[in-house]
């Protein structure tokens, strides 16, 4: 592996939902120029029995259904072993710590990451005390998986790879960059709109004005 190339391992039960989501825009030609590689597997690989079951129903009752505790731990144990380092574990959870840009940047910094993601109504919790990993939440509403969460996980951190958008400091002027708050209101022609013209100073040429203005209607 190059020391350029970054990697992340998604364990999931359903690796179908990630096609096209990896082959398009950014994260297509981080694959393609080999800066990324992004590994789906399948927990039911791990299962057992003719049924490859990975869910069963909560002991004390309730509705739904939890991820079974072997074929997942057996799963990420393999995932594991597949390579070195060994990856930092980061799973899908609302109980997790909120996502953020610095945590993408922290991310983006390690040499491999291996996602699990929930499905049906949860863990055994015994997934979490056996393989101990972060939890990350990318907010207070419910989702049907983790899968949706892996993704814009994978996303954020391949954004700030080096190399991955070709110009380095395009990560830095994004919103919530460096210097915190969103990005300043952007134009493209043509210069008036239904009224609505271009700021002058964006079409000045003063470069010195251009960054002051800009930082001035950070929002």
């Amino acid at each position: 592996m190059c020391a350029a190339r970054r990697r992340i391992d998604v364990v999931t039960v359903l690796p179908s939902l990630f096609n096209g989501f990896l082959d398009q825009g950014v994260l297509g030609r981080a694959l393609e120029r080999g800066l990324l590689e992004v590994n789906r597997h399948d927990i039911r690989d791990w299962a057992q029995g003719n049924y490859k079951q990975v869910d069963d129903r909560p002991f004390g009752g309730g509705p739904g259904m939890l991820l079974m505790a072997p074929p997942v731990v057996r799963a990420v144990e393999g995932v594991r072993a597949t390579t070195e380092p060994e990856g930092r574990l980061i799973a899908m959870s609302p109980q997790g710590r909120r996502f953020d840009q610095a945590w993408a940047g922290e991310l983006a910094r390690e040499q491999r990451l291996i996602l699990l993601c929930g499905r049906y109504e949860g863990f055994d919790e015994r997934i979490i005390d056996v393989l101990k990993p972060e939890l990350l939440s990318i907010g207070d509403y419910v989702l049907s998986g983790g899968e949706v969460a892996a993704m814009v996980v994978i996303d954020a951190v391949a954004r700030l790879i080096p190399g991955v958008l070709g110009d380095d400091q395009s990560a830095l002027d994004e919103s919530f960059g460096p210097d915190g708050g969103l990005e300043y209101p952007q134009y493209t022609r043509p210069r008036i709109f239904r009224d609505h013209a271009v700021p002058e100073v964006l079409l000045s040429g003063d470069h010195a004005a251009i960054a002051r203005w800009r930082r001035e209607h950070r929002r």
